[in-house]
């Protein structure tokens, strides 16, 4: 009986392994979620400005949008079989939202 119990803990190991490898810290995933977090936000910021809202206002919208993208696209990814929920994704998320906003702030007055 041990035995069997050894054997499966042993694959539950491994599975669990493979699932942490599968999601890294860096990666191709992860430039794409850090790049496309910074583009959302500087699409939102630029149509909120072009709607009239000023910088504060459309810095703080696309923050939101930026962020609702993120945990939306988790969320999603959450309720895929092939996909789980990665806070690793919305770090680099948070990071392409912070490298965006810097970006705005320092080219648009």
């Amino acid at each position: 009986m041990n035995q069997i119990a050894g054997l499966c803990l042993a694959v539950n190991l491994v599975y669990a392994q493979a699932a942490v490898a599968r999601d890294s810290w860096f990666g191709i995933d992860k430039i794409k979620h850090f790049f496309m977090s910074a583009f959302i936000e500087s699409v939102s910021y630029s149509a909120l400005q072009a709607a009239g809202a000023s910088h504060r206002s459309a810095m703080t919208g696309a923050i939101g949008v930026t962020a609702a993208f993120g945990v939306g696209r988790e969320l999603h990814d959450r309720r895929n079989p092939n996909n789980h929920f990665s806070v690793k994704d919305l770090s680099w998320d948070a990071l392409g939202a912070g490298a965006g906003v810097v970006l705005l702030s320092h080219t648009i007055r």
